[in-house]
């Protein structure tokens, strides 16, 4: 609770009957009632409003939106990246949840210029989950629901910070695209995670938070353990390509293994349960040493 005091990020007071909170670009966005009607225009964001108890008000969601189940069956409005303006705008939405770096910049300011509220959204580490679902439940005026989900969430990654503090380190290289080849840094939320479980990204200082590499780059670092989302729950498809290379560390133990990518390429509370899936891992690439 210190933590949110200091952050300063769930704000919920009131001002003259309005709800305002902050969003991720430090803004306050403030609503005169509680939101009706959500536009999300990710699929994390469509997560995150469902896992603020607010999933009821969602009229609106993009590609890809197939959490919880319930979400498929809502108007799609096109893709993160394209979408239909027109339709959103029948749909009346009195809140859009916008992905800072995913959503299209002059999409999202045509529709504030509608005079449709928008809240930008992109955690970036494990307190901005927690506090994302707590200010869009301060927004729809469903609190109690998603201060639950906030706490178990923190509860439960700190519960993992403790267990694996001393874990002794294994040197990963995490696959989030196959082409291009692509990683991430230790600035990504994966790379905390990453580095939650006792993991040491092989790719962890490079500058950029999705960097493109190559096939000799993994090569070189010669990681201990290759851990990839692949396209789709059940496909471990990107895996089978570094078995070309019987040298490579990670081949040589078998230590080649699945994280479902919505439960760790997503900034939701399912990070959760994908943080414990790779902290899993881990330990079976130490127990082969």
């Amino acid at each position: 609770m210190l933590a949110l005091a200091l952050s300063g990020q769930v704000a919920g007071e009131a001002r003259a009957g309005s709800l305002c909170a902050i969003d991720d670009r430090d803004r306050e966005v403030c609503l005169e009632a509680p939101a009706r009607r959500i536009a999300a225009l990710s699929p994390g964001a469509t997560e995150l409003v469902y896992a603020a108890g607010a999933g009821e008000k969602v009229v609106a969601v993009v590609a890809f939106s197939d959490y919880p189940p319930e979400a498929r069956d809502l108007q799609s409005v096109g893709s993160h990246t394209r979408m239909d303006l027109e339709t959103l705008v029948t749909l009346t939405p009195d809140l859009v949840i916008g992905w800072m770096t995913g959503n299209p910049p002059e999409q999202l300011e045509t529709i504030e210029a509608l005079g449709m509220p928008v809240f930008y959204i992109e955690p970036r580490d494990f307190e901005g989950v927690a506090s994302a679902v707590e200010r869009l439940a301060l927004l729809a005026d469903t609190r109690e629901e998603g201060k639950r989900v906030a706490t178990e969430f923190r509860d439960g990654m700190a519960a993992l910070a403790e267990r694996y503090a001393d874990a002794e380190p294994v040197s990963v290289f995490y696959q989030v695209w196959d082409e291009p080849l692509m990683t991430i840094n230790d600035e990504h939320l994966i790379g905390k995670v990453l580095t939650l479980c006792g993991g040491v990204n092989v790719f962890g200082e490079l500058p950029r938070l999705v960097p493109r590499i190559d096939d000799e780059s993994v090569l070189a670092a010669d990681p201990e353990a290759i851990l990839a989302g692949g396209m789709g729950e059940e496909n471990r498809g990107w895996l089978t390509h570094w078995q070309q290379y019987p040298s490579l560390t990670a081949v040589e133990r078998d230590n080649l293994y699945f994280v479902p990518p919505s439960l760790i390429q997503r900034p939701t509370p399912r990070l959760l349960e994908g943080s414990r899936l790779f902290c899993e891992q881990l330990e079976r690439a130490r127990a082969k040493r």
